[in-house]
C-alpha cells in the first residue's frame, strides 16, 4: 500500500472514533460562574454543588452531566438534551424542563416542587425519593414511562411505577 494511502485511511479511521459532539469546557466554565448559555454544548460537564438561580440553559446539551446537589431555582432548562443526567439531590425550584429529554436521568432525591414538565420526555427518567406536589405539566401517560419509590413525592391523582 502506498504511504499516503495508508495515512489517509489511518487519519480517516482516528476521526470517526472521536465522539460528534464533545463538550466545550468554555461554555461549561461560563456556566460554572454563574452565567446563561442558551444552546450550548455542557456535555459530560461537572456541575456538582453549584448553586445559581434563574439561569438560562434553554435547548442546551447537558448530556451525561453531573448536576447532583445542585441548587439551580428558575432555571430554564425548556428543550434541553438531559439524557443521562445524574441530579441526584438537586434543588430545582420553579425550573421549566418544558420539552426537555430526561431519558434515563436520574432525579433521586431531587426537589422539583414548582418546575414545569410540560412535553417533557420522561422515559426512563428515576424520581425516587423526589418532591414533584407541586410540579406542573406532569401527566400519567408520561410518569408510566418514568420510575420512583414510596418516598416520591406527585401531584394529587398521579401515581409512578417502582423503580
Amino acid at each position: 500500500m502506498k504511504p499516503f494511502l495508508t495515512a489517509v485511511i489511518v487519519l480517516t479511521a482516528a476521526a470517526a472514533a472521536l465522539p460528534a459532539l464533545a463538550q466545550n469546557a468554555g461554555q461549561i466554565a461560563r456556566v460554572r460562574g454563574g452565567a446563561s448559555c442558551a444552546g450550548c454544548n455542557l456535555f459530560q460537564g461537572n456541575f456538582s454543588g453549584l448553586e445559581v438561580r434563574g439561569l438560562n440553559l434553554s435547548g442546551a446539551r447537558l448530556r451525561q452531566a453531573d448536576l447532583s446537589l445542585v441548587v439551580m431555582n428558575r432555571t430554564r432548562f425548556s428543550n434541553a438534551d438531559l439524557r443521562n443526567v445524574e441530579a441526584y439531590g438537586g434543588v430545582f425550584s420553579n425550573a421549566s424542563f418544558a420539552g426537555a429529554d430526561l431519558t434515563n436521568a436520574s432525579f433521586v432525591g431531587a426537589y422539583l416542587d414548582g418546575a414545569n414538565f410540560s412535553g417533557a420526555t420522561l422515559d426512563g427518567a428515576n424520581f425516587g425519593g423526589a418532591s414533584l406536589q407541586r410540579a406542573t405539566g406532569l401527566s400519567q401517560s408520561r410518569l408510566n414511562r418514568a420510575c420512583g419509590d414510596e418516598a416520591t413525592q406527585l401531584p394529587r391523582g398521579l401515581s409512578i411505577p417502582r423503580c
